[in-house]
């Protein structure tokens, strides 16, 4: 997923994407351990995908807490 996919969607979207993204980064993380991970590719992606929603999280949080709105930031 990248970084304006991600910021398209809205706050709720966000929380269910990096639920799901943080459940298959554990999946991932158990096939690796029992050598059924084929795609070893597929941590880093995961793991850079999770960075990206709480990067995009902050910077709404901080744009909140500053009482702008997103076209002035």
């Amino acid at each position: 997923m990248h970084i304006t996919e991600v910021r398209e969607l809205s706050n709720t979207e966000l929380y269910r994407e990096l639920s799901q993204q943080e459940r298959a980064l554990m999946n991932l993380r158990f096939q690796k351990t029992t050598r059924q991970l084929t795609d070893t590719n597929a941590l880093r992606n995961t793991r850079r995908t999770i960075a990206r929603i709480h990067t995009v999280l902050r910077e709404r949080q901080i744009v909140e807490q500053l009482g702008l709105s997103e076209g002035q930031a």
